[in-house]
């Protein structure tokens, strides 16, 4: 698994359904020095974990707006398919009201750039092409800065489904350091205190 924390985003252009609209050429690139971005796979439409984690990104957008953060889904599905889960309620196991985008990696190339695919092409002894594993991504979940620059990254398995809280908690830990320049111990959330990166500065804090 790659480690993209501190590197650039891997760029790419792909048809996403933003809002119930089919949106040609999406690209991260558009956030470049105006949000932060939460970007985030998840394995495929019309499954089970996924709507929860989709439905509850959508709950909290008042608060990633709050912070200026753009958020973005993926998963190796077609717009057609996103549009039509989109399109489908959620006491049918829909996600109808999801306006934030979701990009279309039918390629797969997306997920295999951010190293989330789970699995691989391979060849069997006869020589034919074949995937080994499971041709889907794992719930990958990367915070993106203003400058396009990976600062935190997260990657669970598919059975269990990520905290959007924990999502929240970095993305205010990161804006903390950026504007104060302090950084940001165990368990900190906004409003606790933060200490200087010196040996002084954890010697305080500890200290208390």
């Amino acid at each position: 698994m790659a480690v993209l924390v501190g590197k650039k985003a891997p760029a790419f252009k792909a048809t996403a359904v933003v809002d119930g609209e089919f949106v040609e050429d999406f690209s991260l690139e558009q956030y470049i020095g105006k949000k932060h971005v939460i970007f985030f796979f998840y394995p495929l439409d019309f499954t089970f974990v996924c709507p929860t984690e989709i439905i509850a990104f959508q709950d909290r957008m008042a608060d990633f707006e709050r912070k200026n953060v753009a958020v973005v889904g993926c998963s190796i599905d077609s717009h057609f398919s996103h549009w039509a889960w989109l399109n489908t309620p959620r006491d049918k196991g829909g996600i109808e009201g999801v306006a934030y985008p979701l990009v279309a990696d039918t390629t797969k190339t997306i997920a295999t750039n951010y190293d989330v695919l789970a699995g691989h092409y391979d060849y069997n002894d006869e020589g034919e092409m074949t995937f080994v594993g499971e041709p889907v991504a794992y719930r990958g979940l990367f915070l993106i800065d203003k400058e396009g620059v990976v600062r935190h990254q997260v990657v669970n398995d598919m059975p269990l489904g990520r905290s959007i809280d924990e999502a929240l908690r970095m993305i205010d830990a990161l804006q903390y350091f950026e504007v104060k320049g302090e950084v940001c111990p165990a368990n900190w959330e906004e409003g606790k205190e933060a200490m200087e990166a010196t040996r002084e500065g954890v010697s305080n804090y500890l200290a208390k």
